[in-house]
């Protein structure tokens, strides 16, 4: 539902309808086979331009405590437990392809 003109917001409403459809379907992404490594492309583009490589490894990875907490809190469902174990299994396979292009770089790098 657009907002009302009075927002800032407003501005942008029809401006972007790709990405409109892809907030109303949340799970999307999770389903996508290219989705990881277009995740993992972002977080490559920001190493290129000089982040550093551990502060996005924090940001891509789900920290133990965080995992631990997922998978032995008594107080999620079964269903909502589910998307949180699909969640890890994608937020892994987004660092792992980061990692190999990182590590490509880093190869590419002393060949030249």
């Amino acid at each position: 539902m657009p907002e009302p003109p009075g927002v800032y917001t407003h501005l942008f409403v029809g401006t972007f309808p790709q990405l409109e459809t892809r907030l109303s379907t949340p799970n999307k992404d999770l389903t996508d086979p290219l989705a990881p490594r277009r995740e993992a492309a972002l977080f490559y583009g920001l190493f290129l331009r000089g982040h550093s490589i551990e502060s996005l490894r924090r940001d891509i990875d789900v920290p133990v405590l965080l995992h631990k907490k997922w998978t032995n809190g008594t107080q999620y469902e079964g269903n909502f437990r589910d998307n949180l174990r699909q969640l890890y299994d994608y937020r892994k396979q987004v660092l792992a392809i980061f990692d190999e292009l990182v590590l490509n770089e880093r190869g590419r790098a002393r060949i030249q």
